[in-house]
């Protein structure tokens, strides 16, 4: 493939900065068409966006002779079905993350991906981005020496739509989130983690609502395992009081530490025997950009992308053991 012709099934928030724009500045790479299942959100979003195409019917965009690749952008719920009718129509795949609402949606699209040959990604985006390779590199440089726990530690208050109960937010509704905002947030952090540290082996966790906002959980704990046998362990509340907003990852080694966020991006904090060091690291400003430029040299053939569904079912099958789906 030399010239990667993009069709998006779906066109909300995430594709207007974070992802969208990227399509068109790598080279080699355009957007020629875009659907969803509200016309005039359809036709709204490619006027603005100067797509030339756009649909109401994802099959209908899926079987368009001038699209040879799929950007999957709808919610979870319906990743697998769009993912494995567009492997099966022989196009590639870039879908969202999650990979999907449950680990056995995940393994159908990677049996589907097998059985074509047709390739699926999954925009685990923070793999590449500057800020997060620098925290690799301080853990691989053995700027902490070995490591022997590592804790995420995720706290925020709840959105204003999260009191509309008459109007609830689709990440809180577990049939087409898979389960609630810890579905939604926590797979970043578990797929880094899995990127810096390897597979995580073990997991379990106790999830429940304290808040009474909505029906999905809104704190969770957990424990895990990574091959290697390093612990981990982590806890997130999406009810929290304002002053208790929290957003760290913490590596603790048997030299030092390190302390980074995973969504707010602030300095990444290094402490050992030289003292402590902070690292501002920019990010793109389309954060999907590195990764996007990735599949596109991997389907050109210039370049191996390894964020694909295979590498991210591992992170639905650890959220799924947490909150006892599994």
């Amino acid at each position: 493939m030399k010239e990667i012709k993009w069709g998006f099934i779906g066109c909300g928030e995430v594709t207007e900065k974070k992802s969208g724009p990227a399509f068109s500045i790598i080279p080699g790479s355009s957007v020629v068409a875009v659907m969803s299942r509200n016309r005039e959100k359809a036709k709204s979003y490619a006027e603005r966006h100067g797509i030339p195409k756009w649909y109401n019917d994802a099959q209908a965009l899926i079987d368009d002779p001038e699209v040879n690749a799929i950007y999957i952008a709808t919610p979870p719920s319906s990743h697998a079905t769009y993912a494995i009718m567009a492997m099966r129509s022989g196009k590639p795949v870039y879908v969202e993350k999650p990979l999907a609402a449950s680990y056995a949606d995940c393994q159908r699209i990677n049996h589907i991906s097998k059985q074509t040959g047709v390739p699926c990604f999954v925009a685990y985006y923070r793999r590449y981005l500057p800020y997060f390779q620098k925290v690799k590199e301080l853990v691989q440089d053995g700027c902490v020496g070995k490591i022997l726990n590592v804790q995420i530690q995720f706290a925020v208050p709840p959105r204003d739509l999260d009191y509309d109960r008459d109007n609830q937010p689709w990440r809180v509704q577990r049939d087409i989130a898979g389960g609630g905002y810890f579905y939604d947030l926590a797979p970043h952090q578990i797929d880094l983690l899995q990127e810096m540290f390897g597979p995580i082996l073990r997991a379990h966790g106790y999830s429940t609502n304290r808040g009474g906002l909505y029906q999905t959980e809104d704190c969770v704990s957990a424990s895990f395992l990574f091959a290697d046998g390093l612990p981990g362990s982590g806890s997130w509340c999406f009810v929290a009081y304002q002053s208790a907003k929290t957003d760290r990852i913490e590596i603790i080694g048997d030299r030092g530490q390190i302390s980074f966020s995973v969504f707010t991006y602030q300095p990444i904090v290094l402490q050992n025997k030289d003292g402590r060091q902070e690292f501002s690291i920019e990010n793109p400003p389309h954060v999907q950009t590195l990764l996007i430029q990735r599949v596109v040299e991997h389907l050109q053939g210039t370049a191996i992308c390894t964020c694909d569904s295979v590498s991210a079912t591992t992170v639905n099958w650890v959220m799924d053991r947490i909150l006892g789906k599994a």
